[in-house]
């Protein structure tokens, strides 16, 4: 029981230690970085569909995307500013693992997009009330699965904090409220990344229910199940696995599912015109 606080404990020492800046940092950078990556963190949270108020953007899905790309810019932002090898390495990492992992993420989000032909959130509300589309698209949510950890440096895919590599990487000459702010913003785009996981795959109903959130609570409990089980991979296995395995299977997604939706819509099109040439032969011939 005592352990439950840790976490308060660790939040009040983090708030409360001495400010310091490093000598040779470029130190508006160093000190405005960490505070945009925790506005950019709680700014993507005005895109999460709830059922009434704030449910205010139509194209809100790109405008996800368009966020979720900015978060790679402050890491570099924080490695540059900072001076340092081991920070600079760290934030170099992180922008080829974002790029890749984002191209094959970016087709993967729109073959689940294609089901609803809508980049309004809500409406996965609307067409999962019967069935979840995990059934459907179980591949997909898998690959979407692995490229969010990945996207967020999550174990086995943390390379921009290698520890044993690079001394904690981006974030080495970060110490008290500069640190905090950074695993704040870190974890909070975990948390709602996790949310749209759920909302794509697995919401059933027009509500946000607590059955909702101990989805959720299982999305957590699979990416702490992976960060015990998996060790770190290598940064080169890492570049296969997205530009040889997940881009090609990504792009033959895309493909089937836009051709899949041109054959449905072409069968309700031809479909039309046999009732309006039977409707026609009725009238006129019969």
């Amino acid at each position: 029981m005592i352990g439950i606080v840790q976490p308060f404990r660790d939040a009040i020492k983090l708030f409360s230690k001495e400010y310091y800046l490093p000598e040779k940092s470029n130190f508006l950078y160093f000190l405005i970085s960490p505070i945009f990556s925790l506005f950019l963190s709680l700014l993507i949270w005005i895109i999460f569909p709830y059922n009434e108020g704030l449910n205010f953007l139509s194209l809100n899905f790109l405008l996800f995307l368009s966020l979720l790309g900015l978060g790679v810019y402050l890491i570099i932002m924080n490695g540059w500013a900072s001076n340092s090898n081991y920070a600079l390495l760290g934030s170099l990492r992180a922008i080829v693992q974002t790029l890749s992992y984002e191209v094959s993420l970016v087709f993967l989000f729109l073959c689940v997009i294609l089901l609803i032909i809508d980049f309004n959130l809500i409406n996965f509300y609307i067409f999962q009330k019967k069935i979840i589309f995990i059934f459907f698209i179980y591949p997909i949510a898998l690959i979407i699965f692995v490229s969010i950890l990945a996207e967020c440096n999550r174990t086995p895919f943390d390379f921009s904090e290698g520890e044993r590599e690079l001394v904690s990487g981006f974030n080495i000459e970060y110490g008290g409220r500069e640190f905090a702010l950074i695993f704040l913003a870190e974890y909070g785009m975990i948390l709602f990344i996790r949310l749209i996981f759920v909302i794509f795959f697995f919401i059933i109903g027009n509500r946000l229910t607590y059955l909702f959130f101990l989805k959720v609570r299982f999305i957590r409990f699979v990416y702490v199940w992976v960060r015990g089980t998996l060790p770190r991979f290598r940064y080169d296995k890492l570049m296969y696995l997205t530009w040889k395995i997940f881009l090609p299977v990504s792009l033959n997604w895309f493909i089937f599912m836009i051709c899949l939706i041109w054959f449905y819509k072409k069968k309700i099109i031809i479909n039309y015109f046999n009732y309006k040439l039977n409707l026609f032969n009725l009238i006129f011939f019969d």
